[in-house]
């Protein structure tokens, strides 16, 4: 054992005193440590909190983390409430981070399509009441969090009905941050780690603007209503208009999905330059999306569900052009979607089926308030759309200023947001290139994609996946989710 010189004159030196003493002390001083280190996950728990605690879902495998879902009240006046899902990280969840998800749309759930069909620990099965748990599942990384966000979106409401006329941008990013900090308080043992935002498609909209208003309200909140943010992590993300839309369809000329004359008509008759589309160019458009009645359009080259049971799969893609606002709701995320998952292009269907269920919805504490329509994935009560910038740019401009880490990730199978559009609009960022285009490899030894380090934010490029990156490649999303909470560059070199 180590002597402590400054305990010799306890006892003589070498005696047994001295170092039954010293043991004592030592153990002391260990144990004064990691109360101190876990004197924060000792707080006491908030009895909502605890009424908050899902003790198990029909169906559910046994697992070893903590679960809690429910509702966080964002305008009082109003009756405005949020839903949200939260999983403890799978081990020593005292240590690691916090990230939100947030799915689009606008106005599609990330019960849905995050939780249930990506990168949540439970996804529903096909005919089977019991849920699949998902080895890739975030909380490996992260205590993750999933929230229903806007209202009317999932089982989030609002007790003023006019509230769904007037959803936009700007409410969801506001009832969002309200909802933050009235989980923090919930939460407290939660309150100083460090917290991450991620999301992808319409979520590259929602995710740098609560990221914003974070980093505003930061400046002159009071201790016990600031965030602790350290970043946000975007994957196939609207973020620019004229970007996005060239993007598409270049992408889809690219990929052989559209022939040569239609894409002359689009470039002659379409300037994505402009907020306003024209008529002509919305007419050329359509023949550009009626190909995406008959493969899927989020992941060029998987299957779509064709099973006779479901008799919705030719609900046609919501054609989504950016023009004048307000607008009516023409979903990045699509209504309904069905063929957007994977391996199972039918996954959804299994999901919305459970989370209709009153008993699944008793577990979740859902739909206390009896709700006068059926959960889906995209909502049906949003029909208008009443702000969105034309470009995303400036904010994140203004995140890189303020020293946010941010990544940029890109499937690269995906038409509606293809990766062609995301290098466009990081292009026009105009940021200088610290480490140019370098392949990233697997668990496997393959080349997982390919990265671009420049000055404030990394992209990386994710081989063979679409739209939903974690339901294509869910071993390369924890992958990529885990070196961007640590800050560590993806492995250039097979290991």
């Amino acid at each position: 054992m180590h002597r402590n010189n400054n305990n010799d004159s306890l006892a003589p030196k070498g005696s047994r005193i001295h170092h039954v003493v010293v043991l004592v002390m030592t153990v002391l001083a260990a144990l004064a440590g990691s109360v101190t280190a876990r004197k924060e996950w000792s707080t006491t728990i908030p009895a909502e909190q605890d009424a908050d605690r899902v003790a198990a879902l029909p169906g559910q495998p046994p697992v070893r983390f903590n679960q809690y879902a429910g509702y966080v009240t964002v305008n009082e006046t109003h009756g405005r409430a949020l839903f949200y899902w939260f999983f403890e990280a799978t081990d020593n969840g005292h240590k690691r981070p916090l990230l939100l998800w947030l799915n689009g749309g606008p106005g599609c759930s990330s019960i849905g399509y995050g939780q249930s069909e990506e990168l949540g620990p439970f996804f529903p099965q096909k005919d089977k009441p019991e849920l699949k748990y998902n080895n890739n599942t975030w909380n490996k990384a992260a205590n993750l969090l999933f929230l229903e966000s806007p209202v009317g979106v999932g089982y989030s409401y609002t007790n003023t009905t006019s509230d769904l006329k007037q959803l936009g941008d700007n409410i969801t990013a506001q009832d969002s941050y309200n909802f933050l900090v009235g989980w923090f308080q919930r939460f407290p043992q939660y309150k100083s780690h460090e917290f991450y935002i991620s999301g992808e498609s319409y979520a590259g909209h929602y995710v740098p603007q609560l990221a914003e208003l974070i980093v505003d309200k930061n400046k002159h909140a009071p201790h016990d209503e600031y965030i602790n943010l350290k970043g946000i992590l975007i994957g196939n993300s609207v973020l620019d208009d004229e970007t996005d839309q060239k993007g598409m369809i270049d992408y889809a000329w690219d990929h052989a999905v559209i022939s040569d004359t239609l894409y002359a008509e689009i470039n002659q008759k379409c300037n994505f330059k402009n907020a306003n589309v024209s008529d002509d160019c919305n007419r050329a458009l359509d023949k550009y999306f009626d190909v995406y009645d008959i493969i899927d359009m989020y992941s060029l080259y998987a299957p779509i569900c064709v099973d006779s049971n479901y008799t919705t799969i030719s609900e046609p893609f919501s054609r989504f052009v950016k023009g004048a606002v307000p607008r009516l709701v023409s979903n990045i995320d699509g209504r309904r979607r069905r063929p957007l998952s994977g391996y199972d292009p039918c996954a959804s269907y299994y999901s919305e089926s459970y989370f209709n269920r009153p008993d699944v919805q008793q577990a979740l504490h859902a739909n206390v308030t009896k709700i006068p329509y059926a959960w889906t994935h995209c909502s049906d009560v949003i029909t208008s759309w009443n702000d969105a910038p034309f470009s995303i740019l400036p904010i994140i401009r203004k995140l890189i200023a303020a020293s946010q880490r941010i990544w940029v990730f890109s499937g690269d199978t995906d038409g509606r947001i293809p990766v062609t559009s995301t290098r466009y609009s990081l292009r026009k960022l105009g940021l200088n290139i610290k480490q140019d285009w370098t392949p990233w490899y697997t668990y496997n030894k393959q080349v997982g994609g390919w990265t671009v380090e420049y000055e404030g934010l990394t992209f990386v490029t994710v081989r063979g996946a679409g739209h939903q990156v974690p339901t294509f490649k869910p071993k390369q999303a924890l992958q990529l989710v885990r070196h961007f909470l640590k800050d560590r560059k993806l492995p250039p070199h097979p290991f």
